[in-house]
């Protein structure tokens, strides 16, 4: 306390000059118009400056927290998109009395391991068979087709990954429908092949290529890429065509893992064809 008194003492006249400067901004303030909007406007400013200081520091420390729930959000409305429903009708008479049934639903997943610089790369999530997660469920994320689940335990699932020798898309052409595969021919994590196309389809560089459909596990019209270039040898039936991945492999964080509800029902149809 006596430490406390000494520097008051010591230092009066400079705290005697403060408080004075402050009267005098505050008579300013009260009693002049432009100054007293000045002063107010820069306070203002400071203020909201700090808060908004507060508010980046605070924001960066819960984006982990935000980035979950918008993932989760984006599951949800995945689950509600046409796409994830199959169109039934009750009746060969009435074309109008129709009605849709969910086909797919979609769990969000986050990737906790990802190699795209092997022949055969991999991802690992952090969802299992706790979660639904099952062997061939197709994953995707925001901007195409990822891979196929190949292995699950209880909380965690690996995915064979779209950039690994042995993984084949069923595609097609968005404009014109005509059906091909999608395979990676190892090299660049951007680029791949789109083959099958018949030489006499018109097919033009920057064209969308999507899921056709016919695989039981990824719906119909998941983006996969566009086309980069095409090739046609003289003498050839089906074109050469690389397209660039609407996926960036090497950005991957959030992804969705497509369970299609039917998938069973099918799957006892198909044996019977192959009986």
């Amino acid at each position: 306390m006596r430490q406390l008194l000494a520097f008051l003492l010591k230092n009066y006249f400079f705290f005697l000059f403060l408080m004075l400067e402050i009267i005098a901004f505050i008579l300013i303030a009260n009693h002049t118009f432009y100054q007293g909007a000045r002063m107010f406007n820069t306070a203002n400013q400071l203020t909201g400056n700090v808060y908004q200081t507060y508010n980046n520091i605070f924001d960066y420390f819960y984006l982990k927290d935000n980035n979950r729930m918008l993932a989760e959000e984006n599951a949800r409305l995945r689950n509600m998109n046409e796409l994830s429903f199959v169109k039934f009708t009750k009746s060969e008479i009435n074309v109008n009395d129709t009605f849709y049934r969910q086909q797919y639903t979609f769990v969000e997943a986050k990737i906790i391991s990802n190699s795209t610089g092997k022949r055969n790369n991999y991802l690992m999530l952090n969802k299992g068979f706790n979660q639904g997660v099952r062997n061939n469920m197709a994953v995707v994320s925001s901007n195409g087709i990822v891979g196929i689940v190949n292995g699950v335990s209880s909380n965690f699932s690996s995915i064979m990954s779209l950039l690994h020798s042995e993984t084949k898309i069923s595609a097609k052409l968005k404009k014109n429908n005509a059906t091909g595969s999608v395979s990676w021919e190892g090299g660049s994590y951007k680029t791949g092949l789109l083959a099958d196309i018949p030489s006499h389809i018109l097919i033009k560089t920057g064209d969308t290529v999507i899921t056709s459909g016919f695989s039981l596990d990824f719906p119909e019209g998941i983006v996969i890429g566009t086309v980069a270039t095409t090739k046609l040898n003289p003498g050839d039936n089906f074109y050469q065509i690389k397209i660039n991945f609407s996926t960036d492999f090497n950005k991957l964080d959030n992804v969705y893992v497509v369970k299609n509800l039917f998938k069973e029902e099918q799957l006892k149809l198909k044996e019977i064809q192959h009986e």
